[in-house]
């Protein structure tokens, strides 16, 4: 197991093919899903197991996010070549609900950005939210993101965000 980012607050590293039930629960709370596109159980379920298969290809993939005295389920969270404009990074996060409020999107965030430049050549890493997400929105402008035009998609706006290499 990979740790990509350890402190007094949360651990984030590769989950265990045992935590797919975790990973699926998350998204199974309609408030946590509230301004994700909709995904059906058994997607989910596909989106970890390829979670796994991508740890072998490194750097990036999607990770559990863990409380680290007691092993708490507190989100996860991803780090990826953005799809919709090349050489940029994209990151993002979901949590569970009884983590909200507490400042820790923020500082996974920031621990992604951190790993991002660290294990990469990427100079920009961005995020993208939905429109009506202030929440999330709050969250990257505390993490040192600038907000950029609406990023244009065949479905949609999405609220841009992004941070570059100093």
């Amino acid at each position: 197991m990979n740790i990509l980012h350890q402190d007094r607050d949360f651990i984030i590293r590769q989950f265990l093919a045992a935590e797919q039930n975790l990973f699926c629960d998350l998204f199974e709370d309609a408030e946590v899903t509230t301004y994700l596109p909709y995904r059906s159980p058994q997607q989910y379920a596909e989106m970890f197991d390829i979670a796994l298969d991508d740890y072998a290809k490194g750097p990036f993939g999607r990770f559990g996010i863990f409380h680290p005295e007691t092993d708490d389920f507190i989100g996860m969270c991803l780090a990826r070549n953005f799809a919709d404009i090349p050489n940029q990074i994209e990151i993002g996060y979901t949590l569970s609900k009884k983590y909200w409020g507490k400042g820790i999107a923020t500082k996974v965030s920031r621990a992604l950005v951190n790993y991002c430049f660290s294990n990469t050549d990427g100079n920009e890493v961005v995020a993208v939210t939905d429109l009506d997400n202030l929440g999330s929105q709050k969250v990257l402008e505390k993490a040192g993101f600038k907000r950029l035009e609406n990023l244009k998609r065949a479905d949609g706006e999405m609220a841009y965000y992004i941070i570059k290499r100093t």
